[in-house]
């Protein structure tokens, strides 16, 4: 076990409950959509903090503005230089300093883990607030099987490195959760479609908001209604696992036949092997028949 006095080990900033905060670094939850969404510890620590370092300060002010809170806010994104971070680390050594992203949890796609590396390192107590989270809303909406997910951020926009992506995860036996947006969500669909064939897909989008959507289906046909129906706002696309081991021979068999049209056996073979987790050599070898009749 790790003593206390470990370097490793940094306790989270200790304030008394009406008083100001303690100097430290708050990591907090924000509303992914919903400001009703903000929890009462988060609008609390907003109220009581020294300042707040955020991706967009028009974001974030219409936040605080919400929770009748007048803050100064200090941009901290990917463009933020090195020496602009240090200042930041410098400044909760006497201060209490909220971090926030623009929706939902920091250091879930952001550059907020740079800030928390760093402030740990100089010895700066460092805290978490948790609350609203968009990858996990989805997975909770989408139905498809939670006991094991894997979130990997946005997919590639070029689709070489999008179709490497999904071919690397696709063997990994578990739902998987991105981050996408609109215009390029029939491009992923489709990539999806092709090289992780008959995977059960959900789109989730808008969560929380008044439009709120979670669309479950085959990717052909989230395919077909997105290209007829353009989506909007935010997104977040899970595809679920391998279907189990034991399925049939009759279903690999029509996806074989299928992906033959426009793929070789080799690869033919390799898709069908990553969706249904049958042995890639039989189905290689069934693939081979196939072409030859």
């Amino acid at each position: 076990m790790l003593a206390v006095s470990d370097p490793c080990v940094h306790g989270a900033p200790v304030s008394e409950p009406d008083g100001p905060l303690s100097p430290g670094l708050y990591i907090v939850a924000t509303p992914i959509g919903n400001l009703g969404d903000i929890t009462i510890r988060a609008a609390e620590t907003l109220e009581r903090c020294d300042g707040i370092a955020c991706e967009d300060t028009r974001v974030t002010q219409k936040l605080i503005r919400h929770l009748g809170i007048s803050k100064p806010l200090w941009r901290y994104d990917d463009h933020s230089a090195p020496n602009d971070r240090a200042r930041l680390v410098e400044s909760m050594k006497n201060r209490a300093v909220a971090l926030v992203s623009d929706a939902g949890m920091p250091l879930v796609s952001d550059p907020g883990f740079r800030l928390v590396n760093d402030a740990r390192a100089a010895g700066v107590p460092v805290t978490v607030l948790p609350g609203a989270n968009a990858p996990l809303a989805a997975l909770a909406l989408s139905g498809l099987p939670n006991d094991r997910f894997l979130f990997a951020g946005f997919l590639p926009p070029k689709d070489k490195a999008r179709r490497e992506v999904l071919e690397e995860l696709g063997t990994v036996r578990t739902t998987l959760i991105f981050f996408e947006t609109a215009p390029r969500l029939t491009k992923s669909l489709a990539a999806i479609a092709k090289v992780l064939p008959g995977r059960e897909v959900s789109v989730a989008r808008e969560i929380t908001k008044l439009y709120e959507e979670c669309r479950t289906g085959s990717a052909d046909d989230l395919l077909a209604h997105y290209e007829a129906h353009p989506a909007k706002g935010e997104i977040v696309l899970l595809v679920g696992p391998p279907a189990d081991t034991q399925s049939s021979a009759e279903d690999a068999e029509q996806m074989l036949c299928d992906l033959l049209e426009s793929e070789k056996p080799s690869q033919a073979a390799a898709q069908v092997a990553k969706a249904t987790g049958l042995d890639r050599k039989t189905l290689y070898a069934r693939a081979m028949e196939l072409k030859k009749q």
